[in-house]
């Protein structure tokens, strides 16, 4: 789940109602733990965040503190405790016990657990069924190392001899979510030498030599632990190991168990300390300084993400995408610390010094952000930050990254000027035979309103017609006899704009690129009975996406172990007989 690193594309506190569900839904989830250890966990008066990901993944913890809970479809129906909150709460989830260290050498390195390499009591496997969160422990160590879910029942496994695979894992002590956390980064050169279980000394005096039963003994264990990506194999310690193995494993359990042990009780004390250096930080804040930490975001965003053509725009929508990401770092921005209470107070009063313009929305009962005075002193006087977007790129992923762009497919609409758009194009410079992107052509127009002040001075989000612009985007649409429009609202130009160009469609995979006039065609998949229960599949309009049709028929006929054929027709189509 978090063996790749994927940025956080959003993050947000949670509502007061969404934090309630939380708690309820760990307390369904977790029942183990009591009321008082989720609030030991969650402080009821404590701001909670959610980290939202590329991958659907929701990360929640307490703000300016660990993560804590993570949800893996972001529905909130699969929610797993990270390591963090298992060392703070051991016993809630059960667990299983791994049979030494060797084993949890390969945990830690992101492998599913097997069961041959779960040490089983002597009263029997505990009871579970399949999709149910469990932990993982080493020997004498308290501290939970790993959390995942099951992939079977306790019966099912009984059934099977106890062999497969057991828990898959979800998180791990030391895996990108660990590391994302200030001051717990473990770079990826000495991770094994950091956290193996493992005593240096045993390995280097167990090489792999001809007649060196500790190389027997290593080899044999890591064809029989290993389970990744591209092994299937079994955490089994049992036939593989050795007497002198298993003592070197019983030594490595203890002293990773003392480093695991040491490692939670700095969590503990750096969480402490990250909790007064956060409130000492928002206590020394005056409610002047958050007011000028506010005017200045506020500058920030207006000179660099807030658009004209994106008003009017809810207050809501300005303060958190807008007026938050401008806040400097290591600041928290609350409006209830400033001299104002409320945003809508803090905008009329923005609005007062004739900054910006909002009015109150009748129906949502919401301000919104009508214009901006960008002739205003304080936006003259103002100078933006510039902030760089650091982008970072693991040395390990830049082969396979740069591998998967040469194959990677793109599939971009692009539009190009018509004789309907032409006047607006030439009246503000622009190419008329090249393709540009929606947002791009909804950008001439807006600048062609700019240049003509066609806004409505009365309603900013209305847009008046001048015979240029009514020409462009009705002329030949309206229907003999009817009226053309006066006016259209800035919400409705871009689409109506853009639905008067040429559309086409750029295709691009590795170094290949075609660019072809029309909407893009999409591949048809029909299927057909020939000769009584014989099926036939026909896959048809692949040249759109340049993609071979004998180099295809190739692999699909090795992929589904059939015939196929290849026939012209107005589009390749590839048969497939099953």
């Amino acid at each position: 789940m978090f063996k790749k690193a994927v940025e956080a594309k959003a993050q947000q506190r949670l509502s007061g109602a969404d934090r309630k569900k939380l708690k309820r839904t760990i307390r369904d989830r977790f029942p183990r733990a009591s009321d008082a250890d989720i609030d030991a966990l969650l402080p009821p008066k404590a701001e909670i965040t959610v980290s939202k990901f590329q991958n659907r993944v929701h990360v929640y913890g307490v703000e300016g503190g660990f993560p804590l809970f993570f949800n893996v479809d972001g529905r909130g129906s699969e929610i797993y405790p990270t390591v963090f909150a298992l060392w703070e709460l051991p016993e809630m989830l059960p667990y299983f016990m791994l049979k030494g260290g060797e084993v949890s050498r390969f945990v830690i390195g992101g492998a599913d657990l097997m069961f041959p390499g779960i040490s089983v009591a002597a009263e029997g496997l505990p009871s579970f069924s399949a999709g149910e969160p469990w932990a993982v422990k080493v020997p004498g160590n308290p501290a939970p190392i790993a959390v995942g879910s099951t992939t079977m029942s306790s019966a099912e496994a009984l059934k099977a001899g106890l062999r497969g695979k057991a828990l898959r894992i979800m998180h791990y002590y030391r895996d990108l979510l660990w590391q994302s956390v200030e001051g717990h980064y473990v770079p990826n050169s000495g991770f094994l030498e950091d956290v193996v279980l493992e005593d240096p000394s045993f390995l280097a005096s167990n090489q792999p030599s001809d007649s060196s039963e500790g190389a027997t003994c290593e080899s044999d264990v890591q064809q029989s632990c290993v389970n990744n990506e591209n092994t299937e194999g079994s955490i089994d310690v049992n036939g593989a190991i050795s007497d002198a193995c298993a003592a070197s494993m019983q030594n490595d359990s203890e002293n990773a168990a003392k480093e695991i042990t040491t490692d939670a009780s700095d969590l503990k004390s750096t969480a402490n300390v990250d909790a007064a250096k956060l409130d000492i930080e928002l206590s020394s804040l005056s409610i002047e300084d958050v007011d000028s930490h506010l005017d200045r975001c506020l500058l920030q965003a207006l000179h660099t993400t807030v658009k004209d053509k994106d008003l009017p725009m809810p207050g809501s929508t300005l303060w958190s995408n807008h007026v938050l990401p401008c806040r400097p770092s290591g600041i928290t921005l609350d409006i209830k610390k400033s001299s104002h209470k409320k945003l809508s107070k803090w905008l009329q009063a923005k609005t007062s010094t004739g900054l910006i313009t909002v009015k109150e929305d009748k129906y949502k009962k919401e301000a919104m952000l009508i214009s901006v005075n960008r002739g205003h002193p304080e936006y003259l006087q103002f100078k933006p930050e510039k902030r760089p977007v650091e982008k970072v790129v693991q040395a390990g992923d830049s082969a396979a990254s740069e591998s998967r762009s040469q194959k990677a497919l793109e599939v971009v609409e692009v539009y190009k000027s018509s004789v309907h758009v032409n006047p607006i194009f030439a009246s503000v410079g622009a190419d008329t035979g090249k393709l540009y992107s929606a947002s791009e052509a909804t950008d001439i127009v807006f600048k062609y309103i700019e240049k003509e002040n066609l806004v409505k001075q009365t309603n900013k989000a209305t847009v008046v017609l001048d015979a240029t612009l009514c020409d462009a985007l009705f002329k030949g649409a309206i229907k003999k006899g009817s009226t053309y429009p006066t006016e259209i609202h800035k919400k409705d130009l871009g689409a109506t704009f853009i639905n008067r160009m040429q559309a086409h469609h750029m295709v691009t995979r590795g170094g290949e690129s075609v660019v072809r006039k029309g909407v893009l065609k999409t591949v048809q998949i029909m299927t057909e009975r020939r000769q009584g229960n014989k099926k036939v599949t026909k896959v048809s309009g692949l040249e759109t996406f340049l993609i071979d049709p004998e180099a295809l028929a190739s692999e699909l006929q090795k992929k589904f172990a059939c015939s196929t054929t290849v026939a012209e027709l107005p589009g390749w189509f590839i048969a497939l007989s099953v």
